[in-house]
């Protein structure tokens, strides 16, 4: 099939501010791609203009083949959604849910019907048909609507930060589902804030900022484009503490603050350096100085690991904080 999303110039202004500044993306039939970025962005404007929830300003969407908004209901015929924040509702049961949602789509009963029992285990809730909202955690309400988005057996997922507030086992076990989807050959539009989860998942994704798409590609061409290859994390205070072995190291029982030791040696041994609180990045092509120096030094830990997608993201948007 074509593109089953495509994004040219899209712009949306709020009282004179962009939201979404002119942004360009399109999606390949079977990848997962996601969208990031810290909060004010423009993701979530951009999906709902994507949704025809919002109308732009400017700019052409073709989604599952349909101009949006002109086609935004034919096109959301096609598309399964998992919103930011669960919107179940609490008087139906698991299957009753489903069997609701089924109808909005014009679907038969009978079909629905049919599906209910898959989507159900697909979720890892098989057995909970009758199951009420309130006696569900809040991973099985989150499974409970990544199941309710597949019940028109959609071309395209949006995702909307799917696995926000779970624990490690349940966002492991979206994880997997979503992983199934995309090896049916579904299509996967994903935000989230989980760069780990990015990294696992997105075959290519956008980093959003301030309404514009600062960089794209895949998470390997991005890590390789924008940042040093390893990272040093060092610290440590005057005082010192007992170290470990392995990839993390200390010395000593005295000595400079990791803050201090950055503004004294940090630029001579690494080739970026960044101090947050009491924590310093170092960022090198070849850490084999950088840590034999540290060997040498008292009262300093550090932990050193390749560069991640977590990298990238920080020093292309900042380490402020996002209201």
């Amino acid at each position: 099939m074509n593109s089953p999303l495509s994004v040219t110039g899209l712009r949306k202004t709020y009282a004179g501010v962009a939201a979404v500044d002119g942004i360009d993306f399109e999606l390949r039939a079977g990848e997962c791609f996601g969208l990031l970025g810290p909060n004010g962005a423009g993701k979530t404007t951009t999906l709902r203009c994507c949704l025809g929830l919002t109308i732009p300003d400017a700019g052409n969407i073709i989604l599952v083949g349909e101009a949006v908004p002109a086609r935004a209901r034919e096109a959301r015929a096609r598309v399964g959604v998992v919103p930011q924040f669960d919107n179940l509702d609490p008087d139906f049961s698991a299957a009753e849910n489903l069997l609701v949602f089924g109808r909005y789509f014009g679907l038969p009963d009978k079909l629905i019907r049919s599906r209910i029992p898959p989507l159900l285990e697909f979720a890892g809730l098989a057995g909970k048909d009758e199951a009420k909202m309130q006696t569900l955690s809040g991973g099985m309400k989150r499974r409970l609507t990544l199941a309710r988005s597949l019940i028109n057996d959609p071309d395209l997922l949006l995702l909307d930060e799917p696995t926000t507030g779970l624990d490690p086992q349940a966002r492991h076990l979206i994880w997997e589902r979503l992983k199934q989807l995309l090896a049916q050959g579904k299509t996967v539009l994903l935000t989230t804030h989980f760069m780990d989860e990015a990294e696992r998942l997105c075959n290519r994704l956008a980093i959003m900022d301030a309404g514009s798409i600062i960089a794209m590609g895949s998470p390997r061409e991005l890590i390789a484009a924008h940042i040093e290859p390893q990272v040093v994390e060092i610290f440590g205070d005057a005082t010192g503490t007992a170290g470990t072995t392995g990839t993390t190291g200390t010395t000593g029982t005295t000595g400079k603050s990791a803050a201090d030791w950055a503004k004294s040696d940090g630029q001579r041994h690494a080739e970026r350096c960044e101090v947050v609180g009491e924590t310093v990045f170092c960022y090198v092509r070849e850490p084999a100085p950088l840590l034999a120096h540290l060997d040498a030094q008292h009262g300093l830990r550090y932990l050193h690991r390749p560069a991640n997608l977590e990298d990238v993201f920080l020093k292309l948007t900042g380490r402020e904080l996002r209201d």
